[in-house]
């Protein structure tokens, strides 16, 4: 009996989720949660050996209770479950320990399989993920920023100021805001401290060891 935690902040969805896994053979959904912190309670709790686990969720998301959970030496697997399978949700909640990804508009047997899969250790990936992961390690990744795009954003990075940027790189500050701007828009953020998080993510930048 493989024994399920489902977390997601919607009634509707954790009510759907556990009608359908309840009624299938071999599971037991032994407790439901409305918010990161609260799945990592139960967690502790009731010892489930899946996670059924949304990423956007209020007060602590589920990447962070990924990361809570893996930091508190749970053993429970966790098996994103979400409507996000771009790159910015997908490596961050792998990375973070996830066993699987898979998206809420997933067939019922393959919600089954997952589950299943993912209670016997295995990695669990909806198809589209498959593909985005795989073309991602095929495909060379375009040069996103310029090289002096680059230089701003490592120095930016490392704490310095636009005016210590342009010091540097022997450029005004001025030029160092309009280098920002094009980051930010090429980067799909709005300010300094998420166009370096989104730079990490996207491994743009490597953290120093």
């Amino acid at each position: 009996m493989i024994r399920l935690l489902i977390a997601d902040d919607h009634p509707v969805v954790r009510d759907g989720l556990s009608s359908m896994f309840a009624s299938a053979p071999g599971f037991e959904v032994v407790g439901q949660a409305a918010d990161g912190a609260e799945a990592v309670r139960l967690a502790q709790r009731l010892r489930p050996d899946v996670i059924l686990m949304d990423l956007r969720m209020p007060g602590m998301d589920g990447l962070s209770a990924i990361t809570e959970l893996a930091r508190l030496g749970v053993g429970a697997r966790v098996l994103v479950l979400t409507t996000y399978d771009t790159d910015s949700h997908v490596l961050p909640a792998i990375e973070a320990g996830a066993t699987g990804y898979l998206l809420k508009d997933s067939p019922r047997e393959e919600l089954l399989r997952g589950a299943r899969a993912a209670a016997g250790g295995q990695s669990v990936l909806s198809p589209s993920v498959a593909a985005r992961l795989m073309n991602r390690v095929r495909t060379p990744a375009p040069q996103l920023l310029s090289p002096r795009e680059m230089e701003v954003l490592e120095l930016v990075a490392a704490g310095g100021t636009n005016r210590e940027a342009a010091a540097r790189l022997f450029i005004t500050e001025a030029t160092v805001k309009s280098h920002l701007l094009s980051i930010y828009a090429k980067l799909g953020v709005n300010d300094r401290a998420a166009a370096v998080t989104e730079a990490f993510h996207r491994g743009l930048l490597i953290p120093r060891t």
